[in-house]
């Protein structure tokens, strides 16, 4: 078997730079130029900054759980790494694409892998209208938040916030309200994974709100997000064998 050449790269939690100094030391460390594939050592939260930064070389990430929750990783462990990565099924996901306009006119742009949020940033409840592919859905929803997520996420911040877990496979996102107001216990939506996702802030200046994309890329004072899959971008996860994502996701309603 031919060895991959492996790129090792790890948070800063000391289990997972322990991690990176046990499997540099047995595999050695890979260029990022040369390399074959990435194994990233850590959490979800740092599996999802090493798919964002991957895209640009177009590598396939393995990950190895040296967190909390892991559920985008792999079990680590040191021994037979090079027949784990040959025998790893692997997953392409597409982001949602985010883009928020604020009270200045400042136009930011974001891919999330998991979700795109919108947040109140101070003490009174947000205030938006929902537009979906064009029209109207919803003229008023006064709420916490609000945000769109994938199935690769949906098991994240969207399931906390009381929203469905989605088949890897599903042609759909969901739209998931934060503690919603008005109307009463509106719940969210299914939709499309096609469909464009508008949400105008009204009355942005008494009720300012936040924009995220995957807790790493956050726009103060918006006052409109467009939200839409990104098929231009493909991001490549590998699982073992019988730990996919699908399997996860339906495993995760039984737990």
């Amino acid at each position: 078997m031919q060895r991959q050449r492996i790129r090792f790269t790890a948070s800063k939690a000391p289990a997972a730079l322990a991690a990176l100094a046990a499997l540099t030391a047995a595999y050695g460390q890979a260029d990022i130029r040369r390399a074959e594939v990435v194994v990233a050592l850590g959490g979800d939260g740092f599996m999802l900054q090493t798919l964002h930064a991957a895209h640009g070389q177009r590598l396939p990430v393995y990950g190895m759980n040296c967190g909390t929750i892991g559920f985008l990783m792999n079990a680590y462990a040191l021994e037979d790494l090079p027949a784990r990565l040959a025998a790893a099924e692997e997953t392409s996901i597409n982001p949602l694409s985010m883009r928020a306009e604020t009270t200045r006119g400042k136009v930011t742009e974001a891919l999330a892998i998991n979700e795109v949020s919108l947040l109140r940033q101070g003490p009174q409840a947000a205030r938006l209208r929902v537009s979906i592919d064009g029209r109207v859905r919803l003229e008023e929803l006064v709420c916490d938040g609000a945000l769109v997520s994938t199935p690769a996420g949906s098991t994240a911040y969207n399931y906390s916030a009381h929203g469905p877990i989605l088949p890897i496979g599903a042609d759909v996102l969901a739209l998931t309200a934060m503690a919603a107001f008005r109307p009463r216990r509106w719940r969210g939506a299914l939709l499309p994974r096609t469909a464009v996702v508008r949400f105008d802030v009204i009355d942005p200046d008494k009720r300012p709100v936040m924009a995220d994309a995957d807790s790493r890329s956050s726009t103060r004072d918006v006052t409109s997000v467009e939200v839409r899959t990104d098929d231009s971008v493909s991001h490549r996860l590998l699982f073992d064998p019988g730990h996919g994502l699908e399997e996860r996701l339906i495993g995760e309603q039984f737990v």
